[in-house]
C-alpha cells in the first residue's frame, strides 16, 4: 500500500507538470497559428507574381541556375526541444529518407534545432551549419540571415542544390512534412495566364530585387510553420499525457482500494480466528 500511494503521488506530481506545458504550448500555438495565417497570403501572392513573370518573360538570375550537381544541402528544420510526439522524429526520418536516395552526390546538413543536429550527428552525417535556438517567435532578421548564408554557399559553388525539410501547420492535430527546394528556385509557371506587364526600370532590375526576396520570404515561411506545427504537436502530446495520467491515478486508486480492503479484510479474519480460538 504504501508503494501504491508513493507511485499515485509520482504521476499526480507529473500530471500537474504535463498540464501546466499543455495550457503553455496552447496559448504558443495561438500567437503562431495568427503568424502563420497572417503570413500565408503575402507568400502566396509572391510566388505567384514569380510565376507570372516566368510564364511571360525568359527570367535569367544567378539564384535560377541549374548545373551539374555535385553537393547537396538539407536544411532540416526540427525543435531544439523534445516533449512533443513523435514531431522530430518524423521530420528527422522524412529528411533521411529524402537523403538517402541522392545518388553520386555530397550531401551535407544545414540543422536548424538541436534535435535534428543530434539526430544526424549519431549518423555521422556532416554538418555543414548549425542553427540553434531561434527561440519561440521567429525573428524576420534571423530568418534572413539563414536565407543569406544559403544564397552565398549556392552563389559561390559549394552547394549545388539546396533542399528545405520541415513541418507545414495544417492544425494542432496535424503536421505534415514536406521536403521543398529552395536553390535554384523554381517558379510555378502559370501557363495558362499571359499578362502584358510593363516593367520599370527593366525586366532584369525586376528579378534582381524579386528572386532573392522570394528566397527570404520562403525560408521565413517554413520556419514560422515549422514553430507553430512544434507548439501544435507539443499541445498534443502533453494533453495526451495528461489523459494517460488521469487513467493511470484511477488505476492505481482501485489498486489501493483493494489492498487496503484485503488488509482489513485480514485484520477481521485474524480477529475473528482469536476470538475461536478463545471459546476453544
Amino acid at each position: 500500500m504504501r508503494n501504491i500511494r508513493r507511485r499515485i503521488r509520482a504521476v499526480r506530481s507529473t500530471q500537474q507538470i504535463t498540464r501546466a506545458m499543455k495550457m503553455v504550448a496552447a496559448a504558443k500555438l495561438r500567437r503562431a497559428q495568427t503568424g502563420v495565417i497572417a503570413a500565408r497570403p503575402y507568400t502566396k501572392k509572391l510566388a505567384e507574381v514569380l510565376g507570372r513573370l516566368a510564364a511571360v518573360e525568359e527570367l535569367q538570375h544567378p539564384l535560377l541556375e541549374n548545373r551539374p550537381v555535385q553537393r547537396v544541402a538539407y536544411v532540416v528544420v526540427t525543435g531544439d526541444r523534445g516533449l512533443c510526439g513523435s514531431y522530430n522524429i518524423n521530420i528527422a526520418r522524412q529528411a533521411l529518407e529524402a537523403m538517402q536516395k541522392e545518388q553520386d552526390v555530397e550531401v551535407s546538413i544545414v540543422a536548424v534545432g538541436r534535435k535534428g543536429r543530434d539526430y544526424f550527428l549519431r549518423r555521422n552525417f556532416q554538418i555543414m551549419q548549425e542553427v540553434l535556438g531561434l527561440g519561440e517567435e521567429i525573428e524576420f532578421a534571423r530568418a534572413k540571415r539563414i536565407a543569406d548564408g544559403l544564397m552565398r554557399d549556392f552563389l559561390g559553388g559549394r552547394v549545388d542544390r539546396v533542399m528545405f525539410v520541415s513541418a507545414h501547420f495544417v492544425s494542432a492535430l496535424q503536421q505534415r512534412v514536406e521536403v521543398q527546394q529552395l536553390l535554384p528556385v523554381l517558379p510555378e509557371v502559370e501557363e495558362q495566364v499571359a499578362p502584358d506587364y510593363i516593367f520599370e526600370p527593366d525586366v532584369k532590375a525586376v528579378v534582381d530585387v524579386l528572386i532573392p526576396k522570394y528566397v527570404v520570404n520562403k525560408v521565413y515561411h517554413n520556419l514560422i510553420e515549422a514553430k507553430a506545427s512544434e507548439h501544435g504537436a507539443r499541445m498534443t502530446s502533453m494533453e495526451a499525457a495528461t489523459n494517460n495520467a488521469v487513467e493511470m491515478i484511477d488505476r492505481l486508486t482501485l489498486l489501493f482500494n483493494r489492498a487496503r480492503q484485503d488488509a482489513i479484510t485480514k485484520e477481521i479474519s485474524e480477529v475473528v480466528g482469536g476470538a475461536e480460538a478463545l471459546k476453544g
